[in-house]
């Protein structure tokens, strides 16, 4: 059975390609996230605010689009990108309710 899983390609108000996705990220799923990534052409910022769940899968997923994406996520994933080390190659905005402010 397949995790529920949006994925809504766009552009933000600055011409950046978008990807938002909302629900969980999980093995179950993550081909239609890597279809989603490499349907789009270049750099693109991928909003995870809406994710409340994010698996190794779904990391192992954004670590291979890591030389063209940044990341908006809210403070429940920021741990969990901190720790695997993709905030360390990958540029990650923190928004939300709870967020730390700038």
């Amino acid at each position: 059975m397949t995790t529920p899983l949006t994925l809504t390609p766009g552009r933000r108000s600055d011409g950046k390609q978008l990807l938002t996705a909302a629900g969980e990220i999980d093995m179950s799923n993550t081909e239609a996230l890597a279809d989603a990534l490499t349907g789009i052409t270049g750099r693109v910022v991928v909003d995870l605010t809406g994710v409340d769940y994010l698996d190794s899968a779904g990391l192992a997923v954004l670590f291979a689009q890591a030389d063209r994406i940044e990341l908006i996520a809210g403070p429940v994933l920021e741990p969990v990108l901190k720790f695997s080390g993709l905030a360390d190659l990958v540029p990650v905005h923190v928004s939300g309710p709870g967020a730390a402010s700038p």
